[in-house]
């Protein structure tokens, strides 16, 4: 790979495989803006914009500096005085789209998150299932090494302060966090590859299924499959919402935690109380003793 991340950038899967030092400049605002060259008009935040404007409608694939000079009526060589490439344009882009205020359940603004965590878990699911649905290329990114600009400190910061009142450790709250949004992807991304089936197949998954009927029919009727065969016939229906149970599951099991743990923390007080009054009572009687050799 080149030093600038040339490789992970063409593939467009690799946020932070860019000039790091370059990105945080950028994301922060403390970078050096151009002084000459560029179109009068043209800005960084015009170029960010354009840049997700063609992955949400292309894909990332179609995201290409000399494409974006055609987007915005300049040249080329104007867009790297504002952006050194597509590595850093993708850090830049992860942390727009990751900003945009998404509506929610409970209408609350941005700034002010559920009180409730439960509440929290579930609009934190929603607005991420709503965010990789208007910006599936979010899926093609591996951000297993993010660059964090303010749209991501700030997503989290507010997603911790909900999640507080759970009163688990800091780890744990970011392990709540980290599972709340990896069942949201597993299911955008079953979503987002069966769309992409379609559209590269011609075949529908009503045709898709219907071609395997008759083989499946037979393989029924074998006796080979009891499981399966005495399945009901809304088994796979599109009209279970898998979102909402696995989000309900997950917040249920999140509650059994939170309750083991206000158990626990209940049952120390009691110790320590106990503890406490042992302490005060030995104190008392040697206060006694002491008085009485006087």
């Amino acid at each position: 790979m080149a030093k600038d991340g040339s490789t992970a950038a063409t593939a467009g899967t690799a946020t932070g495989s860019g000039d790091i030092a370059r990105s945080l400049e950028l994301l922060w605002g403390t970078g050096e803006r151009p002084s000459r060259g560029p179109k009068p008009g043209l800005t960084l935040d015009r170029i960010v914009t354009a840049a997700v404007v063609v992955a949400d409608a292309e894909g990332l694939t179609a995201v290409s500096m000399r494409r974006l000079s055609t987007e915005l009526g300049t040249g080329t060589m104007s867009l790297y005085r504002y952006v050194p490439g597509k590595a850093e344009l993708l850090d830049l882009m992860l942390d727009r789209v990751l900003g945009e205020p998404l509506p929610t359940d409970t209408e609350l603004p941005v700034e002010a998150p559920p009180a409730d965590w439960r509440a929290a878990v579930g609009t934190m699911a929603r607005t991420y299932l709503d965010n990789l649905r208007r910006h599936p290329w979010l899926l093609k990114i591996n951000q297993a090494r993010t660059v964090l600009g303010p749209s991501a400190l700030r997503g989290l910061e507010l997603s911790l302060t909900a999640l507080r009142s759970m009163g688990l450790r800091d780890p744990e709250l970011i392990s709540v966090i980290i599972t709340v949004n990896s069942f949201v992807e597993g299911l955008a991304r079953t979503r987002a590859d069966a769309a992409e089936a379609v559209r590269e197949t011609g075949l529908s998954d009503e045709e898709f299924w219907d071609n395997q009927r008759p083989y499946l029919e037979r393989a029924m009727l074998s006796g080979a499959y009891p499981m399966m065969a005495s399945l009901s016939e809304d088994t796979f229906s599109a009209e279970f919402d898998h979102f909402e149970f696995g989000l309900r599951r997950l917040i249920a099991g999140f509650e059994a935690l939170v309750e083991e743990r206000t158990a626990e923390g209940a049952a120390n007080g009691t110790a320590d109380g106990a503890a406490d009054g042992a302490a005060d009572g030995a104190a008392e009687g040697i206060t006694e003793r002491a008085a009485a050799r006087k």
